[in-house]
């Protein structure tokens, strides 16, 4: 489904200084990947990622995310906090415990939010047992392997929302998928069809460990319908073109077009930087012949270039058909999760 030729190119023009007033970023909380929508108010809404700061930046989001709505007059913003979309509802819920990596879409007047969620039966972690918070606790453990993709919609994009008791997209014993599955990027045809591009692991052969990041495909007939996964073998991975992370999907009168992070370097040639791959129909993916569209290096509005600590979950804002501005999710410091002390979401205008 995937291949390196040349073909035509989606570009992004060149990009403009980031506004160093702009985006979005919470005091107290870490803030992470944002997807924005123009709604009939002239507004742009964003829905965002966020968890208190109490938490480890990594693993806290797998046990404290939930997904808020702040809104904006412009796409650069700055934005501010309207409300929580999607919060904690409970252990017994597939996505009781934490919502993450929201994409809005619009088809025909309902507003649809997809989103990974993921739940564990424990005590809620504070500021007092916080430390206590790793990959190894079971706290991680558990949430880690009940990743699911979902989605809520409403009639408005200030909800309410209405979620469901299942995930559109579970796990599937052996398969490339079989550990989990997140960070779903969807792209809504004209016919109401889906295109779901998505994350997944699965269990390695000694059936504890957890594999490398696979990405593939799933259909539907409608948003709300069922979701199949194409194929028995990934559409990008460590083995088949490189392993990418956080895609993104839009279209134009030329396509349908891919943005992810190049995990390893496999494909750019330096590990962090984006990528840019095309199709047709959604389905046959080309990698361009000369891929690399940005990397970690940033200029800013103050005449100032910066190198991100961390530069994530690219999100393509489309208006008019064509792509005008770019959100990333971003880190300070000298690059690990780990080591940054502030998170928020950036917005870059393409010229």
């Amino acid at each position: 489904m995937s291949t390196h030729c040349s073909a035509q190119k989606s570009t992004l023009g060149e990009f403009s200084e980031v506004p160093l007033k702009g985006g979005f970023q919470m005091e107290n909380y870490w803030v992470w990947g944002s997807s924005v929508i123009k709604a009939d108010d002239g507004n742009y809404h964003m829905y965002a990622s966020r968890w208190p700061k109490y938490l480890p930046f990594h693993p806290g989001w797998m046990i404290g995310s939930e997904i808020v709505h702040a809104v904006s007059h412009t796409p650069e913003g700055p934005y501010t906090f309207v409300d929580v979309a999607l919060g904690a509802r409970g252990t017994q819920y597939w996505d009781g415990r934490s919502c993450h990596n929201p994409k809005i879409v619009r088809y025909k007047g309902e507003y649809i939010l997809y989103y990974m969620g993921s739940t564990h039966p424990f005590e809620d972690i504070t500021e007092q047992n916080a430390d206590e918070l790793t990959l190894d606790s079971k706290w991680c453990i558990t949430a880690r392997w009940r990743k699911r993709i979902g989605i809520a919609t409403s009639k408005s994009p200030n909800g309410p929302w209405k979620r469901l008791d299942h995930p559109i997209l579970d796990v599937k014993p052996d398969s490339f998928y079989n550990f989990l599955v997140s960070n779903p990027s969807p792209l809504i045809k004209k016919d109401g069809s889906v295109v779901l591009i998505f994350k997944s692991r699965d269990y390695n052969e000694d059936g504890v460990t957890k594999g490398d990041m696979k990405v593939s495909l799933a259909t539907a007939p409608s948003y709300g319908g069922k979701y199949t996964v194409l194929g028995d073998s990934p559409l990008f991975s460590k083995d088949n073109f490189g392993e990418i992370e956080d895609p993104h999907l839009w279209s134009d009168q030329d396509g349908y077009h891919m943005i992810a992070k190049d995990q390893r370097g496999q494909i750019t040639g330096e590990a962090g930087d984006g990528l840019l791959a095309h199709s047709k129909d959604g389905i046959h993916w080309i990698v361009d012949e000369n891929p690399k569209v940005y990397t970690k290096t940033v200029k800013w509005d103050d005449g100032k270039t910066r190198k991100q600590g961390q530069l994530e979950r690219p999100f393509v804002l489309v208006e008019d058909g064509k792509p005008t501005y770019l959100f990333f999710a971003t880190m300070n410091g000298p690059g690990g999760f780990g080591n940054g002390t502030k998170t928020w979401n950036m917005v870059i205008p393409l010229k």
